[in-house]
């Protein structure tokens, strides 16, 4: 199941100009705020009609201003997950999620399975409590699960976890790739955490400033996401546990990385983010240092950042891209030109369950 957005739509002095399709999976919208996410979201979803345009989900047009077609968001079976999980106090969460399921009256499959949502976000504990007496992770699981009880083609997350403390985050991420992999369902998420989307996205669709300025997979597009926090993504697997540091070593296309230690089986896949800022670039083998992970590799380009300061190396490790921010200084000292095989000194890995 796929869907089709070719969108303008004038806000006020906000232009927001909108053209791609994506394939199965999790979508992700990357973009600062201000560039325009909400309002792709929302036009999606039936909140806002475009000033012109089209939308279209598994082949069925909800939107055409071309010939007049607008759907009504109540006839979309689009689910949506906001910032806040809008759950309803006097309700406990089997009936927060029972109301979800009355949408879908009319519909069928897995996702109307109130057993099997509730299997799948791990909230059985939960059923009897009300709203109140739930962690803020606990909360958005359950609005997650109501918005899938509504048997939605769609599922439509606009950062969802923006409003959650770094420990809430860490609770709820495994269940959000349990739905990427698992509940069938197309989602578009809404994001301007580079780590959540190197961690969650199948695609990644960037916005600057209402535009889209480049579309395709996270492997390829996360590089080019953020200036202010470029970085690179890894596919990996683990490798072996190491139990005598508490490490585990992930093997991936650049060599071997040394993490802390994982609760993963070995061969689990697994994706690894490595910010620019936290490559260093050696010209020899270095010795009697504390990084554990250095990778030898290649100079693919240089790029030099709008404010002269610093460049971005791109670095070609046995196939997987990386990539090094230095000061211009540096690159002049060290001499570094294209082709000029290198060291990779990595200070810090952010590895995630892929």
């Amino acid at each position: 199941m796929s869907f089709e957005v070719d969108i303008d739509h004038m806000r006020e002095h906000f232009r927001l100009t909108a053209n791609f399709s994506s394939a199965p999976g999790l979508t992700a919208l990357f973009g600062r705020s201000g560039s325009g996410k909400s309002t792709l979201v929302d036009i999606i979803g039936g909140l806002i009609r475009p000033t012109r345009g089209r939308v279209a989900v598994d082949g069925q047009v909800l939107v055409d201003t071309d010939r007049g077609i607008f759907v009504p968001k109540h006839h979309r079976r689009i689910g949506y997950v906001f910032q806040d999980s809008r759950l309803f106090p006097h309700l406990n969460v089997r009936n927060n999620l029972l109301y979800g399921r009355w949408f879908a009256r009319n519909g069928g499959g897995a996702s109307d399975d109130l057993a099997s949502v509730v299997e799948l976000l791990g909230i059985d504990a939960l059923l009897d409590r009300r709203p109140d007496s739930l962690s803020g992770g606990e909360r958005q699981r359950v609005a997650i699960g109501r918005a899938l009880l509504a048997h939605p083609r769609l599922l439509l997350m606009d950062e969802p976890l923006a409003s959650l403390d770094e420990a809430r985050r860490v609770e709820i991420l495994p269940y959000i790739e349990r739905l990427r992999d698992e509940a069938g369902v197309p989602i578009v998420y809404v994001s301007h955490s580079v780590a959540e989307v190197a961690r969650l996205a199948t695609t990644v669709v960037i916005l600057t400033d209402g535009k889209v300025t480049a579309v395709g997979p996270v492997l390829d597009i996360l590089p080019l996401a953020d200036a202010g926090d470029a970085g690179a993504v890894l596919d990996a697997t683990v490798a072996r546990h190491d139990e005598t540091f508490h490490l585990t070593v992930l093997a991936s296309a650049a060599g071997e990385l040394q993490v802390p230690r994982l609760a993963a089986a070995v061969g689990s896949p697994v994706r690894a983010y490595i910010r620019a800022r936290d490559v260093m670039i050696s010209l020899r083998p270095p010795e009697e240092i504390s990084a554990l992970n250095v990778l030898p590799g290649r100079i693919a380009a240089i790029v030099a950042n709008p404010n002269g300061a610093q460049a971005d190396i791109r670095l070609d490790c046995g196939g997987a891209n990386l990539i090094a921010r230095l000061t211009a200084k540096s690159v002049q000292r060290l001499a570094l030109a294209p082709g000029r095989p290198v060291f990779a000194v990595i200070k810090s890995v952010s590895f995630e369950r892929s």
